[in-house]
């Protein structure tokens, strides 16, 4: 069995267009999850040090006990608890990656699910 890891919005909405992107992303079979409403602006603003830890200590567990192999976080669009532009989001998916790149030591990508909940990855080198 292969785990990867995603940082995603509590929103159903976007759920499963994740889940499926990175199964076939990171060719695994199971992708554990670790919620929050707002994800990226969370760890953006990186403002709630107990959330923060929470986070991080949610990914360890997964690298750790099922050796994930990769790591998400998720911006979408409609999202309740980031209420910001895609353009806004996109900024706050770069500064958590550069955060989490600086805590974790796996491959990390960023997601933006669109408004027909479609999964594409952000690609900041461009």
């Amino acid at each position: 069995m292969r785990f990867c890891t995603v940082i995603n919005c509590m929103d159903g909405r976007v759920q499963i267009p994740a889940i499926e992107y990175l199964k076939k992303r990171f060719n695994v079979d199971y992708v554990d999850n670790i919620t929050e409403p707002g994800p990226n602006l969370i760890l953006f603003r990186q403002e709630h040090k107990a959330l923060i830890r929470s986070i991080l200590e949610r990914v360890r567990i997964s690298i750790e006990k099922h050796n994930s192999v990769g790591l998400a976080v998720v911006g979408h669009y409609d999202c309740a608890a980031n209420q910001s532009s895609k353009e806004r989001q996109l900024v706050h998916l770069k500064r958590a990656l550069d955060f989490l790149g600086s805590q974790i030591d796996i491959p990390i990508i960023a997601l933006w699910i669109d408004e027909n909940w479609k999964a594409c990855e952000v690609d900041f080198e461009s």
